[in-house]
């Protein structure tokens, strides 16, 4: 093991030894280059002649730059073509903690400075690297993005084990409360993704209570947990009884044998979806700064490790907004537009007409919602309302139909769903 690894890993397993124990091998293992070329580069940035980093300069100083690149961009060049820092902008990872708080009241201890991801995805592959050794489990709804199984279970070889989402319209607490009890594993990995994708559904205020009560109850138990907490839709709740902070909230300070890991983004949240700027946030009860400084330490080694670096470009767009004093307004605008496709959604799906063929799945945030198809299957729907009605949805197993209606303008929901009803109703 390198000494550097090693030394993080006393840090940590003196201050928090079960922290230690959640690490994967290659968790432990992995370090950030503080010295060798690293360390020789820092020493030399204020010098007059700097020959260590690996960029071109003008002849005064400032970043190489082709002009029929940089017109097009409204900002310094100091903000665009440099190398970020392998933590990410140190003014965004502050900004986008203070968010944390703001839209998370109810964190009253310290959680970790956000390292910053290329999105969600790397965001993942990040946590998987840290804590997934090969055939660890990792316990899901049943009702899960596909991506989770391309990254944890082909990428990390680990093992994806779901609990039933649903009961009576609500969240199934018991099934993830049974599952977890029935589990062998000494470290017990819990993915929870609210909003959901694919179904658009987050628990009421009452069952995220429910959900904390569960995992507390466990770990006064002994039991060593891990929550993952996928928010990529967080914010966009429709309905006056979801919860309105993450899970993270609830679950960060909670017990000693609980540690969090938090997986967030203006991707969706602020609508960049291409610009790929994340987070990874980490959260538990008893853990020092020099402990989470530790954690980033490993975070930004698995960074440089995979990508080296996230954009600085779109690190510079993402903080501009974000420090806008038109961001909360703007914010509230876009908001009410997504929620206006939902309420539409709600109303049309009324008519019993459609009950026959089709039902919809709880739905109440983000940016889908399902239909549960009662005839026909849903590759055959797709494909007809490809063919024949110039619409397109994503075809799930289980006879399941996903509708991004964030995509679809509040004009087009009606027909959207008579399509859906057309095609259904002339196969059977």
């Amino acid at each position: 093991m390198h000494k550097e690894a090693a030394v993080l890993n006393s840090v940590i397993s003196k201050n928090n030894p079960v922290l230690f124990e959640f690490l994967s091998k290659k968790g432990q293992e992995i370090f950030f280059p503080k010295s060798g070329l690293m360390a020789q580069t820092q020493e030399a940035l204020k010098t007059k002649i700097n020959a260590t980093v690996g960029m071109a300069t003008e002849k005064d100083g400032s970043p190489m730059r082709l002009k029929s690149i940089a017109s097009n961009i409204n900002l310094d060049a100091e903000d665009v073509f440099p190398y970020s820092s392998c933590y990410g902008s140190l003014q965004l990872r502050e900004r986008w903690k203070e968010l944390i708080f703001e839209k998370n009241p109810s964190i009253k201890s310290n959680i970790s400075l956000p390292v910053v991801t290329s999105a969600l995805t790397h965001g993942l592959n990040i946590f998987a690297y840290l804590f997934l050794n090969e055939g660890d489990e990792i316990l899901t709804a049943d009702r899960f993005w596909g991506n989770y199984r391309l990254i944890l279970e082909h990428g990390f070889l680990g093992n994806i084990k779901t609990y039933n989402f649903f009961k009576d319209n609500g969240f199934d607490v018991d099934s993830l409360e049974k599952e977890l009890i029935s589990s062998k594993a000494k470290k017990k990995i819990v993915l929870l993704n609210f909003p959901n994708n694919p179904t658009g559904y987050s628990p009421t205020t009452k069952d995220a209570l429910r959900i904390k009560d569960v995992l507390l109850n466990l770990a006064k138990k002994g039991e060593k947990i891990v929550v993952v907490c996928d928010d990529a839709y967080f914010g966009l709740r429709y309905k006056d009884d979801v919860y309105s902070e993450s899970m993270f909230s609830l679950l960060c300070n909670l017990h000693e044998n609980i540690f969090c890991v938090k997986i967030d983004g203006a991707t969706k949240e602020d609508y960049v979806w291409g610009l790929r700027v994340g987070f990874i946030t980490y959260g538990g009860k008893n853990i020092n700064k020099e402990t989470y400084d530790a954690l980033e330490d490993k975070t930004a080694g698995v960074v440089r490790g995979t990508v080296s670096n996230v954009s600085r470009l779109s690190q510079s767009l993402v903080l501009k907004g974000l420090m806008s004093k038109d961001y909360a307004k703007e914010k509230k605008e876009k908001f009410g537009i997504l929620k206006e496709r939902h309420d539409k959604l709600c109303d049309v799906l009324t008519d019993s007409k459609y009950e026959e063929y089709f039902s919809p799945l709880p739905f109440n945030s983000g940016y889908f919602m399902c239909l549960q198809l009662k005839k026909g299957d849903s590759e055959g729907v797709r494909k007809k309302l490809l063919e024949k009605y110039n619409t397109g949805v994503i075809a799930l197993p289980g006879n399941i139909i996903r509708i991004a209606y964030s995509s679809v303008s509040v004009e087009k929901i009606e027909e959207l769903i008579g399509n859906i009803y057309a095609v259904c109703s002339k196969s059977n």
